[in-house]
Formats: C-alpha cells, structure tokens, sequence
C-alpha cells in the first residue's frame, strides 16, 4: 500500500507538471518553504499531493516535507500504520520555469514507538542506516521511478499510454567504475573547505570531465 501511494503521487505531480504551462502554474506562490527557498506554485500543488496520497494509505503515521514547518502526524487509528516517510515533493523546483527536470526524492522509516500511540518525531529522527526504502522520481523527457529496498536499485519508466510504472532494470555501476566524471556546483566555491577545492582541482588534473 505504501509504494503503491508514492507511485500515485508522483503520476499526478508528473500530470500537474506536464500542464504547467497552460494551466499557468509557472513562477512563484509568494512565500519561503521551511528551508527558506521562495516556494514556486508547483511546489504547492505537488506537496498538497504527496501528503493527501501518503495520510491516506492507511499505512502511514508521520510524514516530514520540506514544504511544511512541522511534521504531519496521522492521530486517527484507523488511518495510521507504521510507516515514516520523509521526501521533497518537488526537488529543484527553481528549474521549473526554464522546462528543466525536476523529481520528488523520498525515504522510509519503519516507527519504534507503541503502534498504539500517534507517531513522534523520534519515529523518524534517525540515522540513514535505519531507512527501508528511499528512492526518487524524475520528472522529464521521460517520468521515471528509482527505488531501493536495500538489495540493489530498480529503475522503472511511466507508459503514458497504460497509466503504469514497467520495470526497466536493476541499475548497477560497472565493474570498471565507468567513466571518469565529477559533478558539483563550483558557484559555492568560495563556501568550501581547503581539502574539498583540492580534491575538486586534483579531479580536473586527473582527467575527469565535469
């Protein structure tokens, strides 16, 4: 019930992103997310979508978005499970205007507090160790689902024409460790520590490309 909720929502945010444009959602909503980033319309949407989908799973009892001040805390029993779910509705949503992929990223904690209390925040305030799915969706040429359950990486595609996510394929890096590239945003530069711009200059002297 709980993948079959992420999935739904990201079809719907992928919908909404598609129609952007002519719906006129481009640009900002007018106020800072919880992070401080100025929040675009889409952002609001999609974040309306991935907490209406995941409350009412019934799996779930605590969600955490970067949309929101606080956590959401699923206080009825009869709609509450026993699943954590931290995610960013809509990751990079200041690409949006300029027709730039975009995605939601998601994680999962299975709670440790008594299944017949709501959920705390200790629930979900845990090292990345205690995670038992994460994944993202990428909305672009084409709207693609990344998952893992800890054992290897699954990669599907949504078919527009079925409505569906089919599976592509285990992703796996190559035994030769592929092709020598790094990738970072250099704007920050003047932000990093001595040992990160040395290992950013060793990467360029080394023949990576960027």
């Amino acid at each position: 019930m709980l993948m079959n909720a992420i999935q739904h929502a990201c079809k719907v945010v992928s919908n909404a992103i598609e129609k952007a444009g002519p719906a006129g959602l481009y640009g900002l909503a007018g106020n800072a997310n919880a992070t401080g980033d100025d929040v675009k319309k889409l952002d609001v949407i999609a974040d309306d979508i991935w907490i209406e989908c995941l409350s009412r799973s019934g799996v779930c009892g605590l969600l955490v978005s970067e949309e929101q001040e606080k956590e959401v805390i699923i206080q009825d029993a009869a709609k509450r499970g026993p699943f954590c779910v931290a995610f960013d509705p809509l990751d990079g949503s200041s690409n949006i205007d300029c027709n730039v992929s975009v995605g939601s990223i998601f994680s999962v904690y299975r709670r440790t507090s008594p299944e017949d209390q709501p959920c705390t925040v200790s629930d979900i305030l845990r090292p990345g160790t205690d995670i038992i799915v994460a994944g993202y969706c990428m909305y672009g040429a084409a709207t693609e689902l990344v998952i893992t359950f800890a054992h290897g990486v699954q990669r599907f595609a949504l078919d527009p024409a079925l409505g569906e996510f089919l599976f592509v394929g285990d992703m796996k890096m190559p035994a030769d460790g592929g092709k020598k590239i790094f990738s970072c945003n250099e704007g920050n530069a003047l932000q990093w520590d001595p040992p990160i711009l040395k290992y950013v200059e060793d990467c360029k002297d080394q023949g990576y490309s960027a």
